[in-house]
């Protein structure tokens, strides 16, 4: 009790130290100055720990009242009396039939999801058994092609040190130090990696890409959570950080790219505000204060890591817990609410998934004023107590509904459907074949440490433009549990790969329910069937799209076997990677270029000029690097690296 008392005094100490704004920004960082931001800290109840030796089946023998999982409505029941009917009907059914149907444009055109004649459901491949740090955070870095892989500080211990004997001193006074690393650079290529220092605790943090494709996280734990941090995409790089350049702590906070090339901040811990990272070197005096948050705190909490994508307005779309507005970051005032989202909470600790869904351009006439943004919302908890009830050894079965909503319509509705699985913890990832992935995760339980139960193991697979009742596929199951701190990123070669994994306090890899989990799988989705392998497109002028300016014309030319009604069965896809920790893939986004014409290349058989138009304006598609695909019948290309500006 006296140790608890005396941690709990030294916590009231330090957090009015860390955390004034009247604190000087650090310029040239000392070993002194980062061991008084890796004290000892007192943990708060939502940081308790659940038993990591248990039995992962104890809740089968017992009975759990009120497991409802998704509340059943008029709404669901009607989409699956669809679903059900749409398994019996012919595929050449038209989309008018079922007039609730989702993600049909004003033409009333559709898209059948893909389909292998092999009857290929994806393959799994272990690519490494050591990625040396639990991949809480992940985001593919442009240019080296290396993904960064990053946990927490805060257990000074990992499965991989520091080179040349380096330390960084948590305290000068003792001469405590700590030799393992805490992130390292995964090449996505081979199996090799590099460990970089890091200094403060990135536990829970943020981050996004910058216009050069370099990296920005943002928070953290203790006195990580004010650090912004700077990683530059190249050899040799290592981390700058700056623990003290933002005005509140933002722990559990997100981050998105704006129109104008800003990162804004949203929320955390204990954060009811919003504020934009500073230029390197500077911080901020105070947050924005944003109440939107402060209605959307529960008991549980349930609106940390929210979900936040630029609009192709330029305002900016935010969803905590239930409820959604949008933001105009130039005036720093809401421009519009959305209705709420039936069915419970999605948002941190009752995790569910988001993405904003392919933005789709044009080329015959001209775009409209506004380019339709959907956003697309699955999972989560029914109960607004699914943590503290996992915190007593009870554990809801999760959400397996999902709402859409069209952002930019001027009287906006959120329509649901059902995933053929509950789950809570999982990755939304955009395939560069305009597919939506859905991995990882649980389907009973909460975020959180022990707080989870039976493991999602089977991907889905959904296509945003097919017909209600045919839009999720099952894919082919993982045998390894991706529960709590997993994170994905997508390749250029087409393929997902998959890490992380800790439900435990620490490094904990024998004896757990769900061990520290070091290996790193790469996923192949359906359109990588090896059987498909010759029909795959290859671009060949890669050197020549490197950068693209808005509303230009690009020209590619596609290496492809050439068929029927080509420019109809063939589209460009530009992607960013996104920082993907905790079911949040942030900044992640797609575009489908408007296609102009697709016809063969004078003298190179079996080669292609196809020209479509750039992205019209930074709105749509913020600057910075992307990887472009050429689909063609629904099999991508492996991407090359732009950069648009």
């Amino acid at each position: 009790m006296a140790n608890f008392f005396l941690l709990f005094m030294r916590s009231l100490v330090l957090l009015p130290i860390l955390f004034s704004p009247c604190l000087a920004h650090f310029h040239m960082m000392k070993p002194g100055d980062f061991g008084l931001m890796n004290r000892e800290h007192v943990l708060g109840p939502h940081e308790q720990f659940g038993n990591p030796f248990g039995n992962p089946n104890d809740f089968k023998s017992r009975k759990i009242p009120n497991d409802v999982g998704t509340p059943m409505d008029g709404e669901l029941k009607k989409v699956e009396e669809i679903t059900e009917k749409v398994k019996d009907e012919p595929a050449a059914h038209e989309a008018a039939a079922h007039p609730d149907a989702l993600g049909v444009d004003k033409s009333g055109k559709i898209e059948e999801p893909f389909v292998n004649p092999s009857g290929f459901n994806g393959q799994w491949e272990l690519f490494s058994k050591n990625s040396g740090v639990s991949a809480m955070h992940s985001i593919l870095l442009p240019k080296v092609e290396k993904v960064i892989m990053y946990d927490a500080t805060i257990w000074r211990i990992s499965n991989i040190m520091l080179p040349n004997g380096v330390c960084r001193i948590l305290d000068p006074k003792t001469g405590e130090k700590d030799c393992w690393a805490h992130s390292v650079l995964f090449d996505a290529n081979v199996d090799n990696l590099i460990p970089l220092e890091l200094n403060t605790d990135t536990w829970c943090s943020s981050g996004g890409l910058t216009l050069e494709g370099n990296f920005v996280s943002t928070g953290g734990f203790q006195g990580g959570a004010n650090t912004v941090r700077y990683l530059d995409s190249c050899q040799g790089c290592t981390w700058r950080e700056y623990p003290t350049a933002l005005a509140a702590p933002r722990w559990y906070s997100t981050q998105a790219q704006l129109a104008d090339g800003r990162f804004i901040v949203v929320g955390g811990r204990d954060a009811q505000s919003f504020e934009y990272i500073p230029p390197e070197g500077q911080r901020n005096a105070q947050p924005i204060f944003f109440d939107f948050l402060k209605q959307t705190l529960d008991p549980e909490e349930n609106n940390l890591y929210p979900f936040v994508f630029l609009s192709t307005d330029s305002n900016v779309f935010i969803f905590a817990n239930n409820r959604s507005v949008l933001l105009n970051p130039a005036t720093n005032t809401i421009v519009k609410e959305f209705p709420v989202l039936p069915g419970g909470h999605r948002n941190y600790p009752a995790s569910g998934m988001s993405v904003i869904l392919p933005i789709r351009l044009h080329s015959q006439g001209p775009e409209p004023p506004i380019i339709p943004a959907e956003v697309l919302v699955c999972g989560g908890s029914a109960h607004i107590d699914s943590y503290s009830k996992a915190e007593k050894g009870t554990f809801y079965e999760c959400l397996e509904d999902c709402g859409r909503i069209r952002i930019t319509d001027p009287n906006p509705v959120w329509k649901r459907e059902l995933m053929p699985s509950a789950r809570i913890m999982g990755d939304m990832m955009l395939l560069p074949s305009g597919e939506v992935l859905i991995i990882n995760g649980a389907k009973r339980g909460a975020s959180g440490w022990g707080f989870a139960r039976e493991p999602n193991f089977t991907p889905l697979l959904y296509t945003p433009k097919a017909k209600l009742g045919k839009r999720f596929r099952e894919l082919a199951p993982s045998a390894i549990p991706r529960m709590y701190h997993s994170s994905s990123v997508v390749l250029p070669d087409g393929r997902v790969m998959i890490a992380g994994s800790n439900t435990n306090n620490g490094y904990i890899y024998e004896k757990a329910m769900f061990p520290t989990e070091l290996r790193v799988e790469k996923f192949s989705p359906p359109y990588l069937d090896p059987a498909l392998a010759a029909n795959r497109p290859e671009i060949m002028n890669g050197a020549a799209v490197a950068q693209i300016a808005y509303k230009a014309k690009i020209t590619l030319q596609v290496k492809a076997i050439a068929g029927p009604d080509m420019q109809n069965n063939m589209k460009i896809t530009m992607g960013v990677p996104g920082f993907s920790t905790h079911g949040v893939t942030m900044n992640q986004r797609l575009i489908v270029l408007g296609l102009d014409t697709v016809t063969p290349t004078p003298g190179q058989a079996g080669v292609f000029d196809i020209v479509a138009g750039a992205p019209p304006n930074s709105a749509v598609a913020p600057t910075g690097y992307y990887m472009l695909s050429v689909v063609y019948q629904g099999i991508p290309s492996k991407a090359v690296w732009v950069q648009l500006k």
